[in-house]
C-alpha cells in the first residue's frame, strides 16, 4: 500500500512532537512513500518559521532532504495542475492543497494519505482515501 504524506507530515517527521510518532507507524505500514514535488518547497521555508536558530534550521533541511531522497516524488506537471484546479472548483480547499490531493491521486491505489491539515481530511476522503491523522 502506498502512503502519500503532505507537507504538513514531512514537517511533523522531523520535529519531535506528538505526530512524529503518528508519521514513523505510517511509514512502517505502508510499502511505498511518496509525496508531491510541491511538499519539498513548502516545508523549506517552513523551517523558517519554527526556529531562528541557524543550527537548527540547518539540522531540520538536513533531516528533510534525507528523507526526500526516500520518497517517489509525483512531478506538479500541467496533468497535476489540471487535476487540482478541478478540484479547487468542486470542494472547498485552496489550490496549493489540491496539488497535494491531485499528486497522491496519481498515485497506483490503495492510497493512504498522511495529513496534519485539517483541511485535508474531509477532501482526501471524499476522493477515497485512507487518511492517516490525529
Amino acid at each position: 500500500m502506498t502512503l502519500a504524506l503532505d507537507t504538513s507530515a514531512l514537517l511533523a517527521l522531523v520535529v519531535d512532537g506528538a505526530q512524529r510518532q503518528i508519521v514513523l507507524d505510517a511509514l512502517d505500514a505502508h510499502d511505498v512513500w511518496a509525496a508531491s514535488a510541491m511538499a519539498l518547497t513548502e516545508a523549506l521555508p517552513a523551517i523558517d518559521r519554527l526556529t531562528d536558530e541557524p543550527i537548527t534550521r540547518a539540522d531540520l533541511e538536513d533531516s528533510i532532504r534525507l528523507t526526500w531522497d526516500h520518497l517517489h516524488v509525483v512531478p506538479v506537471d500541467q496533468q497535476c495542475l489540471d487535476d487540482a484546479a478541478r478540484l479547487s472548483r468542486t470542494r472547498p480547499i485552496r489550490l496549493t492543497d489540491a496539488i497535494h490531493l491531485a499528486a497522491a491521486g496519481r498515485l497506483p491505489p490503495p492510497v493512504s494519505f498522511l495529513t496534519f491539515d485539517p483541511a485535508h481530511i474531509p477532501s482526501a476522503l471524499g476522493l477515497g482515501f485512507d487518511v492517516v491523522s490525529t
